[in-house]
C-alpha cells in the first residue's frame, strides 16, 4: 500500500511552483514530518514533510514545475530498517602513499563549451521579482529624490541607552527601528505618500504597516511591520528579529508579505554609497538607506569629520507632487539627526 505526495496549497493567489529540492533520496526511509522537498512559488518557499512513514518514492525530478494538489511522488508503505551494529573487525592497515615521479604535467585541455556556463530555470519568486520590477518602471511615474542626514545624534544616542536597552528588552537597539519611527512620522506629516492609485481611484490609507526589505539567498522579500505606529522601539526590534529569522529558515508565508503602505530598503548593509530604489507596487514611495561614511561637512561655518548617510526617496509622481516627497524626506532627515523626540515619547 502507498500514499500520494501531493503538491499543497499555499495561498489562494497561487496555482504552481517549481519543486526546488528533493532533501532525500529516491528509496530512502523517511518517518512522519521528516523533510522531504521545498516547494519555491512567486512569493514563497514552503517545506513539505512526509505525511507518512515508508520508502520515499519521487515521481518528479527537482526544477520540475508543477500545479497546487499535482502528486510528485509515493511513499511506500514498509517496515522501519532496523539500526546497524557497527562491525568488530580490526581495521584493515593503512597502505602507504605511493612516492610521485617527478614528470612534466600534461597541457591543460580546454573545457566543452557547455561546461563553462551553467543554465537553469528562474525560480517563481525570481521570474516574479522580474516582472514586478519591470510592470513598475513601466506604469508609474517614478521620480527620486536625495538628502543626505548626520547619523551622529542617533549613534551616540543608541551607544548611551544600549546597555539599559538591552537588560530591558532582551534585544539590541539597532537603527531600522529609528527609521520605522521617522517614516511614520513623515507619513502622517505627508499623508499623500500614505495613498495608491486603484484604477481612477486614489485609495488613502489611514494605518502604517512599513515594509522592511530583506535579501535572501532566493531572491529579495519584504516582510510587513504591521502598525508600526502603535509599536515601542522594542516590538520595532522583535519584529524585524523574528522576520529576519523566518527569511533565513525558508519560513516567510504570503501573508508576512501583503498589505505594506511603504517599503523601507537598506542598501548599506552590502556598502551601497548611493542608490534609486524601485516601488513596490501599488505602493507610492520607498525609502532608500545607504552606508553610513565619515565625510567632511560644514557645520556653523567649520569643516568637520561626521558620519552621514545618503538618503533617497523613490516616489510615484502621479501621486505625490514633488513638494510633498521633498518635505517627507527632510521631515525623515530632522528626525534622525534630533532622535530623542522620537525616543523618549517611546518610553513609558
Amino acid at each position: 500500500m502507498s500514499m500520494e505526495i501531493k503538491v499543497p496549497a499555499v495561498g489562494e493567489s497561487i496555482s504552481s511552483g517549481i519543486i526546488s529540492i528533493w532533501h532525500r533520496q529516491d528509496g530512502e526511509y523517511v518517518r512522519p514530518g521528516d523533510l522531504i522537498f521545498t516547494l519555491d512559488t512567486d512569493k514563497v518557499s514552503t517545506e513539505v514533510s512526509a505525511p507518512a512513514a515508508g520508502l520515499l518514492r519521487i515521481g518528479l525530478p527537482a526544477d520540475s514545475e508543477v500545479k497546487i494538489g499535482e502528486v510528485v511522488g509515493q511513499i511506500e508503505e514498509a517496515p522501519e530498517p532496523a539500526a546497524e551494529t557497527p562491525s568488530a573487525q580490526p581495521a584493515a592497515p593503512a597502505t602507504p602513499a605511493p612516492v610521485a615521479a617527478s614528470t612534466p604535467s600534461a597541457p591543460v585541455e580546454l573545457e566543452p563549451q557547455e561546461r563553462r556556463v551553467t543554465r537553469k530555470k528562474l525560480s517563481p519568486l525570481r521570474r516574479k521579482i522580474s516582472t514586478q520590477l519591470v510592470a513598475a518602471q513601466r506604469n508609474a511615474a517614478i521620480l527620486t529624490t536625495f538628502n543626505e542626514c548626520d547619523m551622529a545624534a542617533v549613534m551616540k544616542l543608541r551607544a548611551d541607552v544600549q546597555e539599559s536597552f538591552v537588560a530591558r528588552h532582551g534585544i539590541k537597539l539597532g537603527f531600522m527601528s529609528f527609521f520605522l519611527k521617522s517614516v511614520v512620522d513623515a507619513l502622517r506629516s505627508e499623508p499623500q505618500i500614505n495613498s495608491r492609485l486603484d484604477g481612477e481611484e486614489l485609495v488613502q490609507n489611514h494605518f502604517y504597516d512599513i515594509g522592511v526589505a530583506v535579501g535572501t539567498e532566493r531572491g529579495l522579500i519584504v516582510p510587513v511591520i504591521r502598525d508600526a505606529d502603535r509599536k515601542t522601539f522594542a516590538e520595532l526590534e522583535n519584529d524585524m528579529a523574528f522576520y529576519a529569522k523566518k527569511a533565513r529558515d525558508g519560513a516567510i508565508t504570503i501573508e508576512d508579505l501583503q498589505g505594506g503602505v511603504f517599503t523601507i530598503s537598506n542598501g548599506g548593509v552590502y556598502g551601497s554609497l548611493l542608490s534609486t530604489p524601485i516601488l513596490n507596487p501599488p505602493q507610492s514611495g520607498i525609502l532608500g538607506m545607504h552606508k553610513i561614511q565619515e565625510r567632511p561637512v560644514a557645520v556653523e561655518g567649520r569643516v568637520v569629520i561626521r558620519p552621514m548617510m545618503y538618503l533617497a526617496l523613490s516616489y510615484d509622481h502621479r501621486v505625490v507632487d514633488g513638494r510633498e516627497a521633498v518635505t517627507f524626506l527632510v521631515r525623515v532627515k530632522d528626525a534622525i539627526e534630533n532622535p530623542l523626540r522620537l525616543f523618549m515619547g517611546d518610553q513609558k
